[in-house]
């Protein structure tokens, strides 16, 4: 198999794999929603820079240990669960606290640093971050996934770092596309009703993938 002939099939995968509601659509959503564009492209980095260390880990053959170690694979488990439900239980919280403010509008969501500040940069970034590398079905996804598209007469880590960069850049468009479209209606979902809706929406989602997460198998 020739890999640039593969590349479209490649692309195509990425795209169908990407465009599939989990965790990462939730947190791009909610993110852009609230926070508009800007606000969501450290949640999208985050994500994305999970993934890429997958892909290496999947490369290195790390990924296939963790992916077999019943213990690596439990521990993985449970934290990206909990991590779910955290994250869910706070979008709870921001509802029920905003309905108690009699639907008074609120720029900072509860629990939440100021917009725009470097903390909030960087909590957003690595919200992304540990929902993408505390999944452990990612690793079992990695170690099936680029071994199809890496053809025999190539450096296994090399040619899997491409195929993920290629990756990361395809779901980097995707994802900030979706976060521009949301990004726009970003005043009408900040209104006090639409907000305390969205929050309440968004952690039953956050807290049902953390359940799911948590009660899944190999």
């Amino acid at each position: 198999m020739d890999l640039i002939s593969s590349l479209p099939a490649f692309a195509l995968a990425v795209v169908l794999i990407s465009a599939s509601p989990g965790p990462a659509m939730a947190l791009i959503l909610r993110r852009a929603a609230l926070h508009g564009f800007s606000g969501a492209v450290p949640t999208v980095l985050g994500l994305e820079a999970g993934l890429y260390l997958w892909a290496l880990l999947a490369a290195t053959g790390l990924a296939a240990l963790v992916a077999a170690s019943e213990m690596a694979f439990l521990v993985l488990r449970v934290v990206g669960a909990a991590f779910l439900l955290y994250l869910g239980i706070k979008a709870w919280r921001s509802a029920w606290r905003s309905r108690d403010t009699g639907g008074a509008a609120q720029e900072v969501a509860v629990g939440e640093p100021e917009p725009g500040s470097s903390l909030s940069w960087w909590r957003a970034f690595g919200e992304g971050s540990v929902v993408m590398l505390a999944n452990p079905k990612i690793a079992a996804f990695m170690i099936a996934f680029y071994p199809q598209f890496v053809p025999a007469d190539r450096p296994l880590f090399a040619t899997t770092a491409l195929l993920a960069v290629l990756q990361v850049a395809i779901e980097i468009v995707l994802y900030l596309a979706l976060a521009a479209a949301v990004g726009r209606a970003g005043a009408w979902f900040r209104r006090p009703v639409i907000r305390r809706r969205l929050d309440a929406v968004s952690g039953t989602v956050l807290v049902a993938l953390g359940l799911r997460l948590a009660a899944e198998s190999r």
